[in-house]
């Protein structure tokens, strides 16, 4: 007993392979400071109680969100790029692409869905900010066009969640014709009278601003996203003047009528099902 108290031996003794390590993902750092136990979090939509801040998820969480008991089919899941400019520059873009779909078990940066949210169907487009930057790619525009197609054919509202750094790089024009693509299937859409409700997360800027993110029937966001074409350093320099307080921020682009809304994320369900049934003029569901 006596030993307890008094060491008589010094240093830790515990060998080096039986030393534990916390598990990483227990807790959360919100950028304010305020820290989150990450099972609290997931329980509170991933937004830190403390602070509100939301924090950037991707398409796993959204769709546990919006679909009923978590239950969704998931449309042309297997879909993937190929490199046809064979593009490189610190790496080749066939190693990048492989590379991200190891590290994050997507084939790419959006995701599309089809699963009842308050009892009716409704196709969900994600985008992964985790897949090279959630950047769109010949992938990214196909599969929101199948999306937008199995809208139109099965008479389903249709919602796309945006989160992107903005066109990829690494196919060049191939990626910017997505822009066109995407709209045009949206024109489509709007002819079958379909709702389209577009969700904007943080961040959402470059091509997919230009295009299916400003595009809905209702334009929505989640509280202090980032949206917007160019950075702020690009737009400071190009007009030459200091730019207002909160500038991009969800808060300046609703103030600025580039939005209808802003939603809290533990609101989005009851919120898109909300615009879905007052533009089909249904009734609303609780």
């Amino acid at each position: 007993m006596t030993a307890w108290f008094k060491r008589t031996e010094k240093g830790i003794q515990t060998a080096t392979e039986q030393k534990k390590d916390t598990p990483k993902g227990l807790w959360y750092k919100s950028p304010t400071g305020k820290i989150v136990e990450s099972d609290e979090l997931a329980k509170n939509f991933y937004v830190s109680p403390e602070d509100d801040y939301h924090v950037r998820i991707g398409s796993k969480e959204y769709f546990e969100i919006l679909f009923d008991n978590n239950k969704f089919q998931e449309l042309d899941a297997k879909l993937t790029s190929k490199d046809p400019l064979k593009f490189e520059d610190t790496k080749k873009y066939s190693d990048r692409l492989k590379a991200a779909q190891k590290k994050t078990g997507l084939k790419d940066a959006v995701r599309t869905a089809v699963g009842k949210s308050l009892g009716k169907d409704l196709v969900v487009c994600c985008m992964d900010f985790s897949f090279i930057g959630g950047s769109m790619g010949s992938v990214v525009g196909e599969k929101i066009a199948r999306g937008i197609d199995h809208s139109i054919k099965k008479g389903i509202p249709f919602v796309m969640i945006s989160k992107s750094g903005g066109a990829r790089m690494m196919e060049a024009a191939l990626s910017l014709m997505q822009l066109a693509k995407t709209s045009a299937k949206l024109a489509q859409l709007a002819e079958a009278k379909i709702p389209y409700i577009s969700l904007c997360t943080d961040p959402t800027t470059g091509g997919t601003t230009a295009s299916y993110a400003m595009l809905g029937d209702i334009n929505i966001s989640e509280p202090g996203a980032l949206i917007g074409f160019a950075g702020p350093r690009v737009v400071k320099e190009a007009t030459g003047k200091d730019l207002p307080k909160g500038f991009q921020t969800a808060e300046f682009v609703l103030e600025n009528g580039f939005l209808d809304f802003i939603s809290h994320r533990r609101d989005l369900k009851k919120k898109i099902n909300l615009y879905i049934d007052l533009i089909q003029n249904n009734a609303v569901r609780e």
